[in-house]
């Protein structure tokens, strides 16, 4: 069975100013579809066809690797993000104090590491072994494929905010962690349930 674009859990026109309706449109409509149309061109036919995409992505190097592993990150991405402002509580607010120092201190730590990352990429929140780390891996690269278990992602390629926040990557980051994220995606993924929603196959 081919790869589908997923379909976005919320309308394109949910968060206003903060991601607007053309963003969703080249970043989901075409960035998001390209990768899922090259991925599948590039298993028809082989050992690959017919495997998880995390398999794919495990399995696979140089075009095949990027294009499978940003459907991944992208199919996170979108889960990663709620049109509605939530707050961080329960265990994944003590976790996180307990890790950074408070919930200001995770934010501005995962705000640097985001606005500090070099060229295109993602910034992770990621859970490591029993270990919470912040890190970043540049283009297609992911947590899929160095066995750590990803909590949130926000997409720092260009194609993620240049429509809407130019190239002020500090603005969009702020904006999406203040006010866009779904804690309780990031929390569910503690316990492991909603990594799987990323994955198909």
């Amino acid at each position: 069975m081919a790869f589908e674009l997923p379909p976005l859990p919320y309308a394109k026109t949910a968060f206003g100013d903060l991601i607007s309706e053309d963003t969703f449109n080249y970043h989901h409509g075409k960035h998001h579809n390209a990768y899922v149309s090259k991925t599948n061109d590039a298993i028809e036919g082989t050992a690959n066809e017919g495997k998880k995409l995390s398999e794919v992505i495990a399995a696979a190097d140089g075009g095949l690797f990027n294009n499978a592993a940003q459907v991944w990150n992208h199919s996170f991405y979108w889960l990663c993000l709620s049109p509605e402002k939530k707050e961080i509580s329960g265990e994944l607010k003590d976790r996180l104090e307990n890790a950074f120092g408070s919930i200001e201190d995770f934010k501005a730590k995962f705000k640097d590491e985001a606005v500090g990352h070099f060229a295109s990429g993602w910034a992770w929140l990621v859970l490591d072994g029993d270990e919470l780390k912040i890190t970043s891996y540049h283009d297609a690269d992911s947590p899929v494929a160095h066995g750590v278990k990803p909590l949130l992602t926000l997409d720092v390629w260009e194609h993620a905010y240049y429509l809407d926040y130019q190239n002020a990557r500090p603005d969009y980051v702020s904006a999406l962690l203040d006010n866009a994220i779904d804690w309780d995606f990031v929390a569910l993924n503690l316990d492991g349930d909603g990594v799987s929603r990323a994955d198909q196959g």
